[in-house]
């Protein structure tokens, strides 16, 4: 059986055309480095490729034979199949035609259509396809060996790196879990929604300008409840053991990496000497690319990439201004639901709005940063990964987060008073919070988001190389011709059925594995940055994750050509982004309740202004009376002209009743910010700054606790080291005694 390590694709060209001279011309360099070729002629013509022996011992005699551990040992000159195929990649990237033109040029003026290496009839693909890329074996261990050997060690350090992080997701799900059914518990039993429940007498402020009522506070009772299940001691807790949890995954995934690449005899692997090896095969005269750095060009990226940061800030923005625009539309209209839960809904249209705008600019940051990078002219490929890595994270993280970030710290805060509001082209004021707080909001963003990020963006992964797939294979299958009578039956070419099959497949892009770390680090984000208010992240990252390994495996096995193998000994870049996320989470929770929830006014008000600590009373809950306390008083007479002032609600009289309340703490008279205000102020300054930096003194002792390199892999780096240096010593001693 003929092995072939790649095969290239072109369209069947007019003799003579200079596409079909650019392809001879390509072809021929080929062969004059070895390379044996052979042609298969379909609707589209197939050119497979084989290297010679002699490039792989030179990369053997160059690197002193690195793939030791994945050789066949039945021939033990034979090199590791993913050697091949990224020796042969190389070479086929880096040929130069007479034209000065490389293979990407050529694919791109459409004179080859693809080049990509074969899924073959192996023991290793056959064993990955029964036991690890289908549905039923969502449970079972990855066989991380296998997907190396097939794959190469980049792939196989991701699913590694997959299956570590949903192992411990496992652990920060139950935790959220456990935090969740404790709010639940609380759900009827807190102080202070009983108290919003019981206030049939508060009568509240009008929630917009015209056509809407006063209101009675006990009439949000059920959000009440919903609040305080969410926004309760708890909570803290939880999200303190996230910021360690965040810590204590990437020490153990560091420890878990160390074991994982000593095995494969890569844990002092050189990038930089590969690649330059894998140049001088290609090419005896390469003269190394030197590293250089421009500052005029670092300032011109660092700019363009803050204006796209604007870019993305401004559609926050335009989302805050959806939101009040809907719900000023929602309260005026004739629909009695509609109505009642205006801001309700405008939170939620403008979550799945937002889910909306974070499909279409991830098309759009993909392309900035590709051009970004081009700018920077990396001087190597993973240079140039690197680079694309940390543009497009920052791109994402602003777009995933920019809303909820409104949401958390803004929402409320900025809107101004009763009689004085912050309105948006002089028309539409801003959006309130709730009187028992915004974390609600912010629990129902965060939930629409990951749940539709989670499924819709998980159905369409599959579904769409699938539908592909289907498609190629209808439309590339040729017609089978009518025999004429007593004609034969040529005897077909083994090789056409493969490479056929293999063409059908969805092609692969330089990309693909990094879309699947992008997704899972962004999923991370979401798990841990706004986890205070949002318990049940972990939860359905968790279960995602089961889908998604073995989604992954499915693509990669059964719908995508092979990938192209690469060596790595880490997951590069992407550990320092996810070391910047678990410092980000630890900030973000930190502001999440000093800020976003009641958790520092009720202890304020509990320990300096409720009847505990004014009479020292010890048989009353000491959170009673808080809501009275938070709630602001407004005289009617104030209204602002524009305010088209409501009836009176039905049991009250209007020429008795002279105030509405709201939420803020601020005087009765001047409307200025009272004692308390600036009390609460200052506790939730002080909150922060004690919560950001405990939890980053236990993230560093945490990160000193746990060594990166376990001790076994230490010692038998030493041992290595000794028994080669023994080797040495016993070479040259017998050297010297002939």
């Amino acid at each position: 059986d003929e092995k072939w390590d790649f095969v290239l694709v072109s369209d069947i060209h007019e003799m003579g055309s200079e596409k079909e001279s650019k392809r001879k011309r390509f072809l021929d360099e080929l062969s004059k480095k070895g390379f044996t070729i052979k042609k298969i002629e379909d609707r589209k013509l197939f050119y497979g490729v084989r290297a010679p022996q002699h490039i792989f011992r030179k990369y053997q005699c160059l690197l002193g034979k690195p793939d030791s551990k994945l050789q066949n040992h039945s021939a033990p000159q034979d090199i590791p199949v993913t050697t091949r195929i990224r020796i042969v990649h190389h070479i086929l990237q880096n040929t130069l035609t007479p034209d000065f033109e490389k293979l990407r040029d050529l694919i791109k003026k459409k004179v080859f259509e693809a080049a990509f290496p074969l899924h073959e009839k192996e023991e290793v693909r056959e064993f990955l396809k029964e036991k690890w890329a289908r549905w039923r074996g969502v449970f079972s261990p990855q066989p991380i060996e296998k997907i190396r050997c097939y794959f190469g060690e980049k792939v196989a350090l991701y699913f590694a790196w997959l299956g570590w992080y949903t192992c411990l997701l496992g652990v920060a799900a139950l935790a959220g879990v456990v935090t969740f059914v404790a709010g639940i518990t609380l759900f009827s039993s807190s102080q202070v929604s009983r108290e919003i429940c019981q206030a049939n007498t508060t009568i509240m402020c009008p929630l917009c300008d015209q056509k809407c009522p006063f209101w009675v506070l006990s009439d949000t009772c059920t959000y009440a409840k919903v609040t305080h299940m969410i926004d309760n001691e708890a909570t803290v807790v939880f999200a303190i053991f996230m910021a360690i949890w965040a810590t204590v995954f990437l020490e153990l995934w560091k420890r878990q990496r160390a074991t994982v690449v000593n095995g494969w005899d890569l844990y002092g692997w050189d990038e930089e000497e590969e690649e330059l090896a894998m140049e001088l095969i290609n090419n005896l005269q390469h003269k190394p690319r030197l590293y250089q750095h421009s500052y005029f060009r670092s300032t011109i990226v660092l700019l363009l990439v803050l204006l796209m940061i604007v870019v993305l800030i401004g559609i926050a923005h335009a989302l805050v201004i959806y939101r009040v625009i809907a719900t000023a539309l929602f309260t005026q209209s004739s629909l009695e639901l509609l109505r009642e839960q205006a801001d309700t809904m405008a939170v939620m249209t403008g979550a799945v709005l937002h889910y909306i705008t974070i499909v279409v600019m991830t098309k759009v940051n993909r392309r900035v940063a590709l051009f970004l990078c081009n700018l920077e002219k990396p001087r190597t490929f993973s240079q140039q990964e690197s680079n694309f890595t940390i543009k497009i994270f920052t791109f994402q993280f602003f777009t995933n987060f920019s809303s909820l970030i409104y949401i958390a710290f803004f929402l409320g805060r900025i809107n101004g008073r009763p009689g004085h509001y912050v309105r948006i082209a002089g028309r539409w004021r801003l959006e309130e919070c709730h009187p028992s707080g915004c974390i609600t909001d912010l629990f129902i963003q965060m939930a629409i988001i990951m749940l539709l990020k989670q499924t819709i963006s998980n159905v369409m992964e599959y579904l769409i190389p699938w539908v592909a797939h289907k498609m190629r294979k209808k439309h590339k299958r040729p017609k089978k011709r009518s025999m004429m009578l007593g004609e034969e039956e040529e005897p077909e070419d083994p090789c056409k059925r493969q490479w056929l099959s293999n063409y059908e497949l969805n092609e692969v892009n330089i990309f693909s594995l990094f879309n699947e770390f992008l997704e899972m680090v962004i999923q991370y984000s979401f798990t841990t940055i706004f986890v205070a208010a949002f318990p049940l992240a972990p939860l359905l990252a968790f279960f995602n994750n089961l889908f998604e390994i073995h989604l992954d495996a499915i693509k990669m096995v059964r719908l995508h050509r092979r990938m192209v193998p690469r060596k790595a000994n880490d997951i590069g870049i992407w550990l320092q982004v996810l070391e910047a996320v678990g410092i980000l989470a630890v900030i973000g929770n930190g502001l999440v309740i000093a800020i976003t929830s009641d958790f520092i006014p009720m202890q304020v008000y509990k320990y300096m202004y409720s009847p505990c600590a004014r009479e020292n009373r010890s048989d009353v809950d000491c959170s009673t009376g808080y809501i009275n306390h938070s709630l602001s008083i407004f005289h009617i007479r104030d209204f602002e002209p524009y305010t088209d002032v409501p009836e009176m609600l039905v049991g009250f009289d209007r020429n008795e009743t002279k105030v509405c309340r709201y939420r803020d703490y601020r005087t009765a008279d001047d409307y200025t910010y009272t004692v308390q205000f600036w009390h609460i102020f200052a506790a939730r300054l002080a909150f922060l700054i004690l919560f950001e930096h405990v939890a980053l003194c236990v993230k560093l002792i945490a990160a000193w606790y746990i060594p990166d390199v376990p001790q076994s892999v230490k010692n038998n780096i030493l041992t290595g080291k000794h028994s080669d240096l023994c080797k040495e010593l016993s070479t040259m001693e017998y050297s010297t005694e002939v």
